[in-house]
């Protein structure tokens, strides 16, 4: 097949990861022209490619067992929050007067940074691990749970009128028809919910904790070992950007009728 016939999604693919390996190719050119190559900047602070990727092999093994160590904080929090934000968005969306009765409570709770109630959380919590859960659990649930909520709540009249007409209980309602209705909002709580919950990692991490990749770049730079910290910046990036990738795979699989085909393939 010549480049004349392949489908444009394909086409489009290829220029689309041209474009970022480009961005990312005179990004590192740049940085290392300013480093190794000119001294511009302090290379105390800001170590060349040369310092970086010596330092990135040898901590590799710490860099892996930190990675263990945030997963097993982050994801078992986050799908915690995820499963109660739904539960209790359904609950709450799907019943006017006690939306109505704990809106000025939601209204004044989302806003509060879970970072804050950090030192708080460490007082009371048994462990340092459970307050660590704990901060990151409340930065995703708000986002799923509001996410849960306005779905709902914004499903258009048609589709509950014409599950009406075809004589479904309010069950089969809920899931053949609310929910999946809902389902781009909530996915899109998920999606802001897990890029909190990486945020919300790295503090907690920083506080409460002696392990992790938050843990393994504070330690590193309370050295001045900028080399390692950069290491660790660049191996949490690659970790990011992976799990997002993967999740915005997932939401077009789940959503396939809301996207394109060229978009879903």
């Amino acid at each position: 097949m010549t480049n004349q016939q392949k489908p444009e999604g394909i086409i489009k693919k290829k220029t689309n990861h041209k474009v970022t390996f480009i961005i990312i190719l005179i990004t590192i050119i740049i940085y290392e022209i300013l480093t190794d190559v000119l001294g511009i900047l302090d290379n105390v602070l800001f170590p060349g490619f040369s310092k970086i990727i010596p330092k990135f092999k040898e901590s590799l093994p710490m860099l892996l067992k930190s990675l263990l160590s945030s997963s097993l904080l982050l994801f078992p929090s986050y799908f915690i929050a995820l499963f109660i934000g739904i539960f209790l968005g359904i609950i709450v969306g799907t019943r006017k007067q006690l939306y109505e009765s704990l809106k000025p409570i939601i209204f004044a709770l989302n806003p509060v940074p879970p970072s804050m109630l950090t030192p708080y959380l460490i007082a009371i919590m048994p462990t340092f691990f459970i307050s660590s859960s704990s901060v990151i659990f409340l930065g995703a649930f708000w986002p799923i749970f509001i996410s849960t909520i306005n779905g709902i709540r914004m499903v258009d009249r048609r589709y509950l009128d014409s599950a009406d007409m075809l004589g479904y209980d309010k069950y089969k309602t809920l899931f053949y028809v609310v929910i999946p209705a809902a389902s781009p909002m909530i996915l899109s709580g998920m999606g802001t919910a897990l890029n909190f919950s990486f945020i919300l990692l790295s503090i907690a991490e920083l506080f409460a904790t002696t392990s992790g990749l938050g843990y393994f770049i504070q330690y590193y730079a309370d050295f001045s070992d900028y080399a390692r910290v950069i290491s660790g910046l660049i191996f949490t990036m690659i970790f990011i950007v992976i799990i997002m990738l993967m999740f915005d795979r997932f939401k077009k699989k789940i959503l396939f009728w809301t996207f394109s085909k060229k978009e879903v393939d």
